[in-house]
């Protein structure tokens, strides 16, 4: 059974019939029939389309790793180092998640004499804002779907968010744009 396949390309078509290998109406640059993503022109789609119903669970993130906020600033930077962190979730005693960690922050404090490998987290700490109705907290749990995740990033200013449990208790992954990029690319 012959099968025929037709592809738009620019604006000229481009017939391939599977039985005789011929092709027609097609530019010098395709006459093998395929041609580079880069070139390839792609249809205009919706904003978050790219995700086709994907999850921050399908990000498959590595699990963040937490610290308390009385914790020297030396145990800090060898976890985010030795597991190429940028950021890292600082917990108060009752492990809620009150900040974060710039460790890119905290290397050129340390360039600059501005900080020391004994201080505690909680002077280093950027805070998160105070949840209110001015301020609301935006949850981002694993069946968060990527286009609200992307929504959070450009709303909020931020390049990365805390992935937590259903129930609000753990903090189970930092997820940054950065990894929306690379699934993206990764889905092709």
């Amino acid at each position: 059974m012959k099968t025929l396949r037709l592809m738009i390309l620019a604006e000229f078509h481009l017939v391939y019939s599977s039985n005789t290998s011929t092709l027609k109406g097609c530019q010098p640059s395709c006459k093998e029939g395929m041609m580079d993503k880069e070139t390839t022109p792609t249809p205009n789609q919706p904003p978050g389309a790219k995700y086709r119903g994907a999850v921050v669970e399908d990000l498959q993130l590595p699990p963040a790793f937490c610290l308390p906020e009385d914790a020297p600033l030396s145990l800090a930077l060898e976890a985010a180092y030795e597991r190429e962190f940028d950021q890292l979730p600082v917990l108060n005693d009752k492990r809620k998640p009150i900040g974060y960690l710039d460790v890119k922050a905290i290397k050129s404090k340390f360039e600059k004499g501005a900080a020391g490998m004994e201080d505690r987290l909680d002077k280093h700490t950027t805070r998160f804002k105070v949840g209110s109705s001015s301020h609301p907290y935006t949850v981002i749990h694993p069946l968060t779907p990527l286009e609200e995740l992307e929504e959070f990033f450009n709303k909020a200013g931020t390049d990365f968010a805390l992935g937590k449990s259903f129930h609000r208790k753990w903090v189970l992954a930092v997820a940054t744009r950065g990894d929306l990029e690379i699934f993206v690319k990764r889905r092709g």
